[in-house]
């Protein structure tokens, strides 16, 4: 039995919000009722036969590619000493938003980009992908849940006609032409798309400081919101203080949920390194999953050893069982990340620099990318789970730089890494490390 089977068991209220943002091209800016200036002419460079002949795994599925992008996107945040204790972030959004602007890469860039996000352009099973999948999480009765994306074209500014009609067909983005020559203007509007698409939970997430009047030509942003209930509820009164071991070693007493001697049964595995539990949301189409590292080794060092094949292996040897769980209670506001230079990391190179080609977007290697923000919030108490993220990337000119049957506890006393998931695609749309519930 594994972990898509059936679910016995009733939680509580969850809420999960994402958003991604990318800014691409010199400026964008402000809400226009024009329809932004497009164009029919050909991408230049925008060959084919180069994006054909990338090294893809033809195995992989298009989940599979996006949870892969997030995992080693958390070893780039738990490797960072500004972000590593307690890392929070979308892998979806972020995917998104890149997926949107590597539509409209070309050359070399394009090569780079698809071999990080391990995805091909003009891709009908892709597209497919990701419209099936914004449709289900748009459609959804069993609980609130949306997503919404946006292209932000400087007013003056001409894009090929191709690119527009995929990103509008494909991701569903609405396309608006705004004037990016006054910053803060631009800025208040784009934030005010987000917080409207994030349950007004992310605020600021693009600043007038990020929009140069000369440069900034296209943002590209993705939303996500979702609010549901645990499928089996925590009750405040089993709520106490309990000690927990930080990522840097100290023992601290933090608030602890606990469903504890009950019959409920919940997904979960074990081995030797670590232990694994699902809790599902009520509709069974999204469920949180907390991967909790045994105290032999530490939560880096885990998290580092993590593949996207050994994530699909785990799934697929839960079973049910009977589990007392102790879960902290916890709050986390990311600051403003820029992780540019983790993307770098990844493989992501010339798209930061002159030799950026996104031909594609305009006709012209014209474009590169400034900037990628990323922030995110999440909540985690007995009522559930409230989550929020965003992702900007800044695009300007190039003229400018197995379990046993006996009672198994699930003690969350010391570091763990949690993820939220859609439950039919098996993709992971939050994701995050925890190392210390206090902070």
């Amino acid at each position: 039995m594994g972990l898509y089977g059936e679910k016995e068991m009733k939680i509580q209220y969850m809420i999960g919000i994402i958003i991604g943002v990318i800014l691409i091209g010199s400026a964008i800016t402000f809400f226009s009722l024009n329809q932004p200036k497009v164009s029919d002419e050909n991408p230049n460079d925008n060959d084919s036969d180069i994006i054909s002949d990338i090294n893809l795994s033809s195995e992989m599925q298009f989940h599979e590619s996006a949870n892969n992008f997030g995992f080693k996107l958390l070893q780039q945040f738990i490797a960072n000493p500004m972000y590593h204790e307690n890392p929070f972030f979308s892998p979806y959004s972020i995917f998104t938003a890149l997926a949107m602007a590597y539509e409209g890469a070309a050359g070399n860039t394009a090569v780079e980009m698809a071999a990080v996000l391990n995805i091909q352009q003009d891709n009908e099973s892709f597209h497919n992908y990701v419209l099936d999948l914004y449709n289900n999480l748009n459609n959804n009765t069993e609980y609130n849940m949306s997503t919404a994306n946006a292209a932000w074209i400087e007013q003056d500014f001409t894009i090929l006609d191709q690119y527009i009609r995929i990103v509008e067909n494909f991701y569903q983005a609405e396309s608006t032409n705004i004037d990016f020559s006054n910053p803060e203007q631009a800025a208040t509007i784009i934030n005010q798309w987000v917080e409207n698409n994030t349950n007004n939970l992310i605020r600021d997430l693009v600043t007038a400081d990020a929009i140069d009047p000369a440069l900034t030509r296209l943002i590209l942003t993705n939303a996500i919101y979702f609010k549901g209930a645990w499928e089996v509820q925590f009750d405040k009164e089993n709520t106490t203080d309990r000690p927990f071991t930080t990522s840097l070693g100290e023992t601290i007493d933090v608030p602890t949920m606990s469903l504890v001697g009950t019959q409920d049964t919940f997904y979960y595995t074990e081995n030797q390194d670590f232990q694994m539990i699902e809790l599902p949301y009520t509709g069974n189409d999204l469920s949180m999953i907390i991967i909790l590292p045994k105290e032999t080794r530490s939560l880096s060092t885990f998290i580092n050893s993590i593949t996207e094949e050994d994530y699909a292996e785990w799934l697929d040897t839960m079973e049910k069982e009977e589990v007392d769980l102790y879960l902290p209670k916890f709050t986390i506001t990311t600051p403003l990340y820029s992780i540019g230079d983790m993307l770098s990391n990844l493989g992501i190179h010339d798209a930061f620099t002159y030799n950026a080609d996104f031909s594609g977007i305009t006709g012209t290697k014209d474009l590169l990318i400034q900037y990628v923000f990323h922030k995110a919030f999440i909540e985690v108490n007995e009522e559930g789970t409230e989550a929020a993220a965003a992702t900007a990337v800044v695009m300007n000119l190039l003229s400018i730089n197995g379990g046993n049957h006996s009672r198994i506890v699930f003690d969350c006393d010391h570091p763990f890494i949690y993820l939220i998931q859609q439950m039919e695609t098996g993709t992971i749309l939050f994701m995050g490390a925890m190392g210390n519930p206090t902070v």
